[in-house]
This record gives C-alpha cells, sequence and structure tokens, in this order.
C-alpha cells in the first residue's frame, strides 16, 4: 500500500514512496510525446514516459499551485507599497550531482511548465554559463576544480537572478559549450523576462560567502536530484563512454582524443580517475551538503527511477 512516511518525531518534511507521489498527479495531462521526450533527454538518461507520469506530471502540478500563491502574495505586497502589479519571475533552483539527470529534470519541468496557460514563458538557464573561461581557470591554477564553487563567476550569476527576479525587460548571459568544454566567445544567451526561470547547476544551493546574498535566496522553489554516489558514479562512466562513441568524435571536442587515440578500457580508467578525483569529491565537499536546503528531494534507484520523493511542507 502506497504510503506517506510516518515519524514519531514532528518534522517539517513529508516523504512519500513513488505511488503514493504519483497519484497526486489528479488530472494533470501527459501531452508529451516520445519523440519530444527523445530531444528533451540526456545523454545515456532511461527517463521514460512513465517516469513524466508517475514523477514529473505531479511535480509540475505542484509547481503551478506555488506559482498561483507566490503570485498572490507579491500582489498583495505590491498592493500595499502601492506598486504596479506586474507578476515577478517565479525561480526554480535544480540541483544535484554531476551525471544524476538534473539537466533532464530541468528541461523536462521547462516543457511541463510552459503547458500551463498561466506562465506559457518559462526560460532555462545553466549555471555552466557562469564558469570562468579556462583560459581563466588555468591562469589561477584551478582547472582541475572545474565545477567546484570558485570555477563560477559567483556575482555575475547572483546579479543575473536578482535582475530577472526584479523584472528586468531582458539579460544577457555567456554560453558554455559541453563540446568545447569552454565558454564560447561571442555566444550569448538572451533571457527575456520569463514567467518562470529554472537555474540548474550542482552549485545552485551552495550557501554565500559570509556577508552575501546567496543564489537561493532568489529561489522561490528548489529541487535536489538524488542517489548513492556508486550509482551516480556507473552513470557518470555509461555517459562518458556513451559520449566517446558520439559527441566526443566531432574534431572540435576537447575530449576528442579520448574517440581517437585511446583504448576504451583506457578512456573507462580516464573517466574513472576523473570521477574520483574530482567530480566525487566535489559531491562529498560541496553538493550534497546542500541537500537539506532543497524543497523538495527526487531520490533514484540505480535504475535512474524515482523511487520517493520528500517534500518540505513549510
Amino acid at each position: 500500500m502506497s504510503h506517506a512516511t510516518k515519524n514519531s518525531v514532528s518534522t517539517p518534511y513529508v516523504e512519500l514512496d513513488r505511488p503514493a507521489w504519483a497519484a497526486l498527479r489528479a488530472a494533470t495531462p501527459l501531452s508529451l510525446t516520445e519523440a519530444e521526450l527523445e530531444i528533451l533527454r540526456g545523454t545515456a538518461d532511461p527517463t521514460s514516459l512513465d517516469e513524466v507520469r508517475d514523477i514529473y506530471l505531479p511535480l509540475s502540478r505542484l509547481l503551478n499551485l506555488y506559482v498561483k500563491a507566490t503570485r498572490q502574495r507579491h500582489s498583495a505586497v505590491r498592493g500595499f507599497l502601492g506598486e504596479t502589479d506586474r507578476p515577478m519571475p517565479f525561480v526554480i533552483g535544480v540541483a544535484g550531482s554531476v551525471a544524476v539527470g538534473k539537466s533532464t529534470t530541468a528541461r523536462l519541468l521547462r516543457a511541463l511548465l510552459a503547458q500551463w496557460p498561466d506562465h506559457p514563458n518559462v526560460e532555462l538557464v545553466s549555471t555552466d554559463n557562469f564558469l570562468y573561461p579556462n583560459a581563466v581557470l588555468q591562469e589561477r591554477g584551478i582547472m582541475n576544480r572545474k565545477g567546484f564553487p570558485e570555477s563560477y563567476d559567483r556575482r555575475a550569476l547572483v546579479r543575473f537572478v536578482s535582475e530577472v527576479k526584479a523584472g528586468a525587460a531582458q539579460r544577457v548571459i555567456p554560453v558554455y559549450s559541453h563540446l568545447a568544454y569552454d565558454i564560447q566567445p561571442g555566444e550569448t544567451q538572451t533571457v527575456h523576462r520569463p514567467d518562470i526561470l529554472v537555474v540548474e547547476g550542482i552549485n545552485v544551493l551552495q550557501p554565500p560567502p559570509m556577508g552575501r546574498l546567496a543564489l537561493s535566496d532568489f529561489f522561490d522553489f528548489s529541487i535536489y536530484v538524488d542517489a548513492k554516489a556508486e550509482n551516480i558514479r556507473a552513470w557518470y562512466l555509461d555517459r562518458f563512454l556513451a559520449l566517446r562513441r558520439t559527441a566526443f568524435e566531432d574534431p572540435r571536442s576537447y575530449f576528442h582524443s579520448m574517440a581517437t587515440s585511446v583504448s576504451e578500457q583506457e578512456a573507462r580508467e580516464f573517466a574513472l580517475s576523473t570521477w574520483r578525483s574530482i567530480n566525487e569529491v566535489n559531491l562529498v565537499e560541496n553538493i550534497i551538503p546542500t541537500r537539506p536546503r532543497a524543497t523538495l528531494v527526487l531520490y533514484k534507484g540505480e535504475d535512474h527511477r524515482v523511487r520517493r520523493v520528500r517534500l518540505r511542507k513549510t
């Protein structure tokens, strides 16, 4: 029998197993097709339409309720201040490890939330766009810490989100290429006053430096995509080898040599070394500690399917 987890100690959280969470979809329609989902899925990500129906449609419904409630609260404050009643963007943060599937989660939310009639303009921004260029990372001697908090231009990232939240008509930001593994000179992304802004990245729930604002201070809702470290490691290796057979074959790829100059075993060993020395360290030191800051946590099993959901009620 499906149920919410009961605790003997009072807690601001509720945990629901998959069937209990799926039942909260209510009448929310599944309009996403298999072809559309294929575009939204990340490399080696097995997310299915069943997962969309059971996990992401209830989440879409919940977020729609949050958007409505938040708009009412903002409207009341603006009325009190005598300001023009123009809705502020609703900002969602999506956090989690490299290879855990947070980018797929963010893209799915963007697609599903845009189908609700009250907020059709949903923008998605990756914090990778605020990584320092490789030249800067090399100059600072932190190229091997790419993805760690210090490798991001955090001031620019916080400034961007705060300005969008304040109702800026549009903002132009850099673009990061996973193919080139670097910020792309001359390429930009323009964000036009969205109804909802989804901000995705491993660092979005990081606490602020002393005396400064955190990125999460501007979030109306935050999601942490979680799984056991050994499962994420396996997914990371699977994705790396899948990219070796696809994107890495492009001569423009930063990792082109992984597809042309080394054996699959050597590529696997390189990926495993990178995971252990960089991504796993970052996960343990910087990412997992931010999990309690999330409004909602999606717990994945070894098959990438969400097994349970934890929601903060207050």
